[in-house]
C-alpha cells in the first residue's frame, strides 16, 4: 500500500498515512480531533541533497567547490 499525504489548509499541519489506492481522496479524520480538514497532497522526496549534487564529479575536499572546508572563503 502506498504512503499518502494529507495537509491541513488552516494550519499547514501534515498526516502520512499508508492506505489503499482506492481510499487516497477519502477524507481522513483529524488525529487530534479538533475538527479540522485535511486534503491530500502531491508528496515530492529527493534522493540526494544540495551537497552530494554539487560534488558530483570533483573530488576531494568537503566544500561544494571541492576544496577543503573553508578553502573558498564561502564556508
Amino acid at each position: 500500500m502506498p504512503i499518502y499525504e494529507y495537509i491541513c489548509e488552516q494550519d499547514g499541519a501534515v498526516v502520512e498515512l499508508l492506505r489503499p489506492m482506492a481510499d487516497a481522496d477519502k477524507p481522513i479524520d483529524d488525529p487530534e480531533g479538533r475538527g479540522r480538514v485535511f486534503k491530500r497532497q502531491h508528496s515530492t522526496f529527493a534522493t540526494g541533497g544540495e551537497r552530494s549534487v554539487s560534488l558530483v564529479g570533483r573530488s576531494g575536499g568537503c566544500c561544494p567547490c571541492g576544496k577543503t572546508s573553508g578553502g573558498c572563503g564561502s564556508h
